[in-house]
């Protein structure tokens, strides 16, 4: 049985070895990624899917916005390659664009397959006056609103605005 849930933090470990799997190491060196560094994913919006005791899918959701207009970036998305295809990164998608709607959130955009996203409302229709802060192939940069007119005359480059991780303890020196 596949338990889809949110993540907690001792899953980050296994989370960034799955992404790093499916997606490869150069995964952070993506347009997408700089609008994740430094921050924290949209509260509620970092899923986990577990089989066993095992993270077998992840997918999150983060604050970004373009002109003082907030939505939200979809990424990354990834399944464990033995469980693609079961319909896995399907069932995470519907999750995290459900409870996306239930917080109020008006639009999510993403940078993938356009086939693929489409399946779930996804366009680049919505993305036509926006970009990326950096390279990205157009015809992948995606969106769906979830409210109706959330993306209408949106226009700019989208920036991050989600709130700032904390930076890592560092270690104090232990007076002799």
């Amino acid at each position: 049985m596949i338990l889809i849930r949110d993540e907690i933090l001792s899953d980050v470990p296994a989370r960034e070895a799955l992404l790093d799997r499916c997606l490869g190491e150069r995964r952070t060196a993506k347009s997408s990624e700089r609008l994740r560094e430094g921050r924290l994913p949209a509260e509620g919006l970092a899923l986990t899917a577990e089989r066993d005791g095992e993270i077998v899918a992840t997918v999150r959701l983060w604050h970004v916005e373009a002109d003082g207009r907030p939505a939200l970036l979809l990424g990354p998305l990834a399944v464990a390659p033995e469980l693609q295809g079961e319909g896995l990164g399907k069932a995470m998608m519907r999750e995290g664009l459900w409870r996306a709607a239930c917080r109020g959130h008006g639009a999510v955009l993403l940078v993938g397959d356009a086939p693929y996203y489409g399946r779930f409302g996804f366009s680049g229709a919505l993305t036509k006056g926006l970009s990326m802060p950096g390279p990205v192939e157009r015809e992948r940069f995606l969106a769906i609103e979830l409210r109706e007119g959330a993306l209408a005359g949106a226009r700019g480059t989208l920036s991050p605005a989600g709130a700032l991780a904390e930076e890592p303890a560092t270690a104090l020196p232990i007076a002799a």
